[in-house]
């Protein structure tokens, strides 16, 4: 427990360096992911300052969830099939995952279902890897333009999950996508989230406009 206060320390002093030379003025939120962490490590990770937790799997997310501080927010940032939607729907904030019509469609009929707007983030795959979950860049526009026609979800921004050792140009082609997808969306006011960088690219992510950074091994150690 005493070393994840440390290691919160030391991201916030590092978060707040890149805020101040790189995009000073902004707020920058720090997303502990908890993929495979107990529930009392990260209620004590909220106890010490942290506000917002990402969940990458549902069924532990909803193993995990009644024993969470309830001051918590809660983003679900993994990969999520159709029939787990229903589950969560209405325990998350926001889905970051949504790289489909057909998930964004599901999650759209069952927020009408719940009675709640649902709030989104279009996943990229910027790197063009197979391996992982996302819309290709080259399709996002589309994707979109059809989401932005639902009743029951509001797009928000984008998440990526740039290659490891990424080039910064891969950094830079993420912003610009957020950039243009904002000037396209019919409220581009509330498309106001670049979810990208995780424990070993925060710094470079945020020099690229992130303004959310999900952090899971530098918060909570290799597990």
């Amino acid at each position: 427990m005493i070393e994840i206060a440390e290691n919160y320390k030391r991201i916030t002093e590092n978060v707040e360096k890149a805020r101040s030379d790189y995009a000073p003025g902004s707020k920058i939120r720090i997303m502990a992911v908890t993929k495979g962490v107990p529930h009392e490590k990260v209620n004590h990770a909220v106890s010490f300052g942290i506000d917002l937790i990402g969940e990458n799997r549902a069924q532990e997310f909803l193993q995990k969830h009644p024993f969470y501080a309830k001051k918590c927010e809660i983003h679900f940032i993994g990969g999520l099939q159709n029939n787990k939607v229903k589950y969560i729907i209405d325990k998350v904030s926001v889905i970051q995952s949504a790289d489909s019509l057909k998930l964004i469609s599901e999650i759209n009929r069952r927020a009408v279902n719940s009675g709640l707007i649902m709030n989104l983030l279009i996943e990229v795959n910027i790197g063009c890897e197979y391996s992982k979950n996302g819309v290709e860049a080259g399709r996002l526009p589309v994707l979109l333009a059809q989401a932005d026609e639902l009743e029951n979800v509001k797009l928000r921004g984008l998440m990526a999950i740039p290659p490891i050792n990424a080039e910064e140009n891969i950094y830079a082609s993420m912003r610009r996508l957020y950039e243009d997808a904002r000037a396209k969306v019919k409220q581009p006011d509330e498309f106001d989230t670049l979810s990208m960088g995780m424990s070993g690219d925060y710094v470079t992510a945020i020099k690229h406009g992130a303004n959310i950074i999900r952090i899971g091994s530098a918060l909570f150690g290799s597990r």
